[in-house]
């Protein structure tokens, strides 16, 4: 009788749409769904989430470091201070999407973080508040809006950051773990919903 491979992983079943792509499989299986707290990358993945605007989520992964780098790593007091000549540099870099509207978005948005810092309201604290503090475990179909992604793109937008319609914040909201929206049968459901509990 041949002997089980020792060395085989045992199956793992993962949402649909990480199935394919490699690089997508690793976003699932590490990041997609954690809850983050931490300001500067919640603000660093609705700004990713804006340029993803009308595009797939693979085309902005697979240009991430590009980015980061790009973006001197989504620190917003530097993106703040950036000009007419860093957007020069922008619209000239291949590594990035090249939309001069995403690009002056995200450089208002360091500015809006910014001014939203200095007046109490920490990014963080702001964004989970709305969310209602703690991580949604959502079961059934996958919407691509719901009523909270509705109110919180009004926020968004009523303080003046672009790019943040509600199929947008829905995604970012899903991404940054405010809504756990593995399936059922995915391995990573029950890993985020502990992690949502600590």
């Amino acid at each position: 009788m041949p002997r089980q491979d020792e060395t085989q992983q045992p199956i793992r079943i993962r949402c649909a749409w990480a199935q394919g792509d490699p690089l997508m499989r690793d976003y699932h299986d590490r990041e997609w769904g954690v809850p983050e707290f931490d300001s500067r990358a919640l603000w660093e993945m609705l700004m990713l989430e804006g340029f993803q605007a009308g595009l797939a989520w693979i085309t902005v992964l697979r240009k991430r470091e590009e980015f980061r780098a790009a973006f001197k790593q989504f620190d917003p007091d530097r993106v703040a201070r950036f000009g007419e000549q860093d957007i020069a540099r922008l619209l000239g870099n291949p590594g990035i999407i090249r939309s001069r509207a995403k690009i002056e978005a995200t450089i208002s948005g360091a500015r809006i973080f910014l001014e939203m810092q200095q007046s109490g309201a920490g990014f963080s604290q702001w964004a989970w508040g709305l969310a209602g503090g703690k991580p949604i475990q959502n079961t059934g179909p996958l919407p691509a809006t719901t009523p909270l992604s509705e109110s919180i793109s009004k926020e968004l937008k009523r303080r003046g950051f672009k790019f943040v319609g509600p199929a947008i914040v829905y995604a970012w909201m899903q991404a940054c773990g405010m809504v756990n929206d593995h399936t059922e049968d995915c391995f990573r459901r029950k890993e985020c919903a502990r992690l949502a509990s600590r």
